[in-house]
This record gives structure tokens, sequence and C-alpha cells, in this order.
């Protein structure tokens, strides 16, 4: 399975208070063959993210370039879905005689087929989930959000299955 993950691409002290679009789209792709324990899962999600931040430098149109994939109007070369978390406080910003305040915006048409935005609240995580809906209808996100909720929660508590076994 490979994702698509945004970073910041802010890695160097000097350039931490720069603005600018500094972007950059990492590729993550997790083989999650032979049966895995949901331990082994999240160990092998933790190595993949390890070694793509380890190369973050990477623009993503020159892995594209490199691997020369099949292009299709349709979809983005390399991944479908796509993950974000947002930990950067968002806040309201103050200037003389100016407020600005953070607005959702929702452009209508979804990106890639699904993405998911989490971001860091005081109250643990908020999420929001866009989805192409020629490919997916509102009730199945809806089912697919309170499966993920109830697996999420139950690996919490009990003991760690097999990943392909899971009936949350």
């Amino acid at each position: 399975m490979s994702v698509g993950v945004p970073i910041a691409n802010r890695n160097r002290a000097e350039i931490e208070p720069l603005i600018g679009f500094f972007i950059n789209t990492l590729v993550m792709r997790v083989e999650l063959s032979g049966e895995p324990s949901f331990r082994e899962v999240v160990r092998r999600v933790k190595e993949t993210a390890l070694g793509a931040y380890a190369h973050q430098d990477l623009p993503f149109e020159m892995l594209v370039e490199a691997l020369q994939p099949t292009r299709d109007l349709s979809h983005t070369p390399l991944f479908q879905v796509a993950f974000t978390l947002q930990n950067a406080p968002m806040d309201a910003i103050e200037l003389p005689g100016l407020s600005l305040d953070p607005i959702k915006v929702d452009s209508g048409t979804a990106k890639f087929d699904l993405t998911l935005v989490m971001a860091e609240a005081a109250d643990g995580l908020v999420g929001a989930l866009e989805y192409n809906t020629d490919l997916f209808d509102r009730a199945t996100m809806v089912r697919l959000l309170a499966i993920s909720k109830r697996c999420w929660q139950a690996r919490s508590k009990t003991r760690i299955k097999r990943f392909h076994t899971w009936r949350c």
C-alpha cells in the first residue's frame, strides 16, 4: 500500500523562520503481506516513515522522473491515498490593526481517491476525510471511519492479533 504524506521540509534551523512554500511529498509504501500482527504492521510503518524522513530532501518531482510511472490523468502517478498530520499550531494571527483566522476551504473536488487529515487538539486528535465520490459513497466512508475508530480503540485494550483478522 502506498500513501502520499506531505512534509513541511523545514529540517534545518536556518529555514524555519522563512516565509515560503517548502512542502514536499513523501511516498510511503508499506508491505502488508505475510499475515503480520498489528504490532508488526506498526513496526513496518515506523521503519518506512523513518526511511522516508531521512530522504525528505529529494523532491517528489525528481522521484516521479526517476521512476517514470505510467501516467494517467485520472490519478496521481505514485499514490492515490494521502495522509496529513497537522501538528503545527493554527492559532489566529495578530498584526497591528489586523486579525487573521484560518478558514476551511472546500474545493468541491477530491485531490486523491482518499485523504485523511488529522490535527492535534487539546483533547486528542481530530480529523477530516476527503474522498472521491465517483469511487465511494458517504455511507461507506462513515462505516470506514466507525470501523477504524473501533479497531484503534480495541488495539489499545486487547491482546494484539493478526492484522488480517481484524473484526472490529
